[in-house]
């Protein structure tokens, strides 16, 4: 299994070929591989349905085919994407895969939201 790096990237997330009124749906990653992503929706999908997900900030599109749905909550979903053979190529990931810091991806508030609740919480005594 390939490793997971929890960042949240702006993206337009879209069912193959869907021209309806609604269009691509503007949300965020939870994490990223090499080869696949979680994004989050509010919209339910099937294993097997062909997404497009495209970075806002570097405008790549990647293909996938959705892994799993799983419910999350208030009307939300995590999709599970895979690339297939495609890496992902979007800069924030591949700064990060280059030693890069979190703060360097341009991903905004959803970037350090996605960060903290990744982290362990660490506690120690109170100084003061």
């Amino acid at each position: 299994m390939e490793k997971r790096v929890p960042i949240a990237i702006v993206v337009h997330l879209a069912r193959e070929d869907d021209h309806t009124a609604a269009g691509p749906e503007l949300t965020y990653t939870d994490n990223i591989s090499a080869h696949g992503a979680c994004v989050i929706s509010s919209r339910q999908w099937k294993s097997g349905e062909i997404a497009e997900v495209t970075s806002l900030n570097d405008r790549i599109t990647l293909r996938g085919k959705v892994a799993y749905c799983a419910k999350r909550e208030a009307d939300r979903y995590d999709v599970g994407l895979y690339f297939n053979e495609q890496e992902v190529t979007w800069n924030p990931y591949v700064k990060y895969r280059q030693g890069g810091e979190a703060d360097d991806f341009e991903t905004g508030q959803l970037a350090t939201q996605n960060r903290r609740r990744h982290q362990p919480i660490l506690q120690g005594p109170r100084r003061g």
